[in-house]
């Protein structure tokens, strides 16, 4: 392939290499240049296009992805149609994807033009799932090339798709005066929800005393009508011999292997009796959240036989999420210092409904509203004070004058509300372990008010959202730990941290705070109905 810029007289036949656009034109990149599009460039007094020709042996990059696709077998696999070099493979069921590294890796070695990229191994997917791309860099590239690429996908099952196979699964739990009964309810409506991805059913659930012995006597009835036994123990395993490894040793089974390389999901036990699996559910396993036990079910669902050899690999991505209902091992700097919390004051919104005046400048009990707020983020002694500021900056940040606050100001704070989170949750810092949402127009809540909300936060050690309520209903502010800075680095337009809260799978802590948890002035009338005085 041939790369270079040219005359647009001698541009005809080639490939563009970059698009070319002007105010009567558009042409896209790979586009084939014709005698009309020489005519158009010549008439928008375009001199010259960025072009590919191809040489003896090239093809274009469609037909490329193209050869490659057709030698990956397609069971399980929908394909797209080639486009700019690229084609999707998605799943076509329920399954466990899986990737031959060691074939992935051939394959992207043959040459840098010609690439493809996957799911990691063993990842869970539901039908329509991506699970790999297939790219060509270039706009071409030599068919012998292409061709051996090819052949490392049909020589060898580089990726693949499992489907899940429905299993009748026999729950058993054991039963300590310390584990609520809601607790082991909860955990059944968990199971319930992870076998409905393979469409297999819980046939029955037994509880029994945290014992060894009756243990056994249950998991033997268990296996006979089951083809996977799960046990929710009511203590975490600390050693091969504790209750639930022995009791899989005294139903006539085996202990293939005890704990795992993956976190959560540390304290896993993997036996049989039999040719039933029987797993000792690690305590992370009653979360939703993502954990060990999961890709172990997972794997036995789509037909696997895994061991210790499998388990034992498992420590290179091991690493997950921590749930934030569970004590946090990973961070033992927690029990050794106090939390640190910031309040982020929201002061940059453009007033649009003020008629001309700014809410935030209305005074009340003599003092500027955007004062007001502050010195009540300030009363409650948070580890620091930042207020964001947008429309009418100099005049906010004048009444702010003596306060012991960091100011961030927006430049964007005319795209919503999302652009002043950003800001302040940038300017946190890496020992923030929580922030204090408040929006400076909410003229009633006091400095006692956020401090009951920063206690609550204390209590849960760091990992609820905390939010002011009145009357039960949710309101205004609201305390966000660290784990939720991510997604609001991600937030686009005029919206809050609403959605954050109610989809992080975080415990929600409800403080009353009463009538003032639903109190903000956003017109004259309001402003005046809660007792300020407009001015400016």
């Amino acid at each position: 392939m041939i790369f270079g810029e040219v005359p647009v007289h001698d541009a005809v036949g080639a490939r563009l290499a970059h698009g070319v656009r002007t105010r009567g034109l558009s042409l896209h990149k790979g586009h084939v240049v014709t005698a009309e599009d020489r005519a158009a460039l010549i008439g928008e007094a375009v001199a010259t296009v960025i072009v590919v020709r191809l040489e003896a042996g090239d093809i274009g990059e469609d037909e490329a992805a193209s050869l490659i696709a057709q030698a990956i077998p397609p069971d399980h696999l929908t394909f797209t149609p080639s486009a700019t070099g690229r084609i999707n493979l998605h799943a076509a069921t329920n399954g466990l994807f899986v990737a031959d590294r060691a074939a992935i890796d051939r394959f992207n070695r043959v040459d840098p033009a010609i690439t493809i990229a996957t799911l990691p191994d063993h990842a869970s997917v539901a039908a329509g799932d991506m699970v790999a791309t297939i790219k060509i860099i270039p706009l071409a590239v030599p068919l012998d090339l292409v061709r051996k690429a090819a052949a490392v996908m049909a020589s060898s099952q580089a990726l693949e798709v499992k489907p899940f196979v429905a299993h009748r699964v026999g729950l058993v739990a054991t039963e300590l005066p310390t584990l609520k009964i809601s607790v082991m309810d909860k955990t059944r409506r968990l199971v319930e929800q992870r076998l409905h991805a393979s469409g297999s059913r819980l046939t029955s659930e037994r509880r029994v005393p945290h014992r060894a012995q009756e243990l056994a006597a249950v998991i033997a009835e268990t296996v006979k009508e089951n083809d996977i036994v799960l046990v929710f123990g009511a203590s975490a395993v600390t050693d091969v011999s504790d209750v639930i490894p022995a009791a899989i040793r005294a139903a006539g089974g085996v202990v293939e292997h005890v704990g795992m390389p993956v976190d959560p999901g540390n304290l896993l036990v993997l036996g049989r009796v039999g040719n039933v699996p029987v797993i000792g559910a690690p305590g992370c396993a009653r979360s939703p959240r993502e954990n060990g036990f999961d890709w172990v079910l997972a794997r036995i669902c789509a037909g696997e036989n895994p061991g210790p050899e499998e388990i034992t690999g498992m420590g290179v991505g091991g690493l997950l999420k921590e749930i934030p209902n569970r004590p946090q091992p990973r961070d033992l700097r927690a029990s050794e210092r106090p939390l640190s919390v910031a309040a982020l004051v929201l002061a940059a919104g453009r007033a649009s409904r003020m008629n001309g005046s700014h809410k935030l400048l209305a005074a009340f009990d003599g003092q500027a509203l955007v004062r007001r707020s502050v010195e009540a983020a300030l009363a409650a002694s948070p580890a620091r004070v930042l207020v964001v500021t947008g429309h009418r900056a100099d005049e906010i940040e004048a009444e702010l004058a003596g306060l012991e606050v960091d100011v961030i100001r927006n430049p964007d704070h005319v795209q919503g509300m999302s652009t002043s989170l950003r800001a302040g949750v940038c300017a946190l810092g890496s020992g923030c372990d929580g922030v204090a949402v408040m929006l400076a127009d909410m003229p009633h809540v006091t400095g006692a008010d956020v401090r009951r909300l920063l206690d609550a936060f204390a209590a849960s050690g760091g990992q609820a959202v905390v939010r002011a309520v009145s009357g039960g209903k949710r309101g205004n502010p609201v305390i966000l730990p660290r784990t939720t800075f991510s997604a609001i680095l991600q937030l686009e337009g005029d919206v809050g941290a609403r959605h954050i809260v109610e989809s992080a799978g975080l415990d929600i802590v409800d403080v009353e705070i009463g009538a003032a948890a639903h109190v903000d002035v956003d017109t004259p009338e309001a402003v005046l109905a809660a007792g300020g005085v407009l001015k400016g």
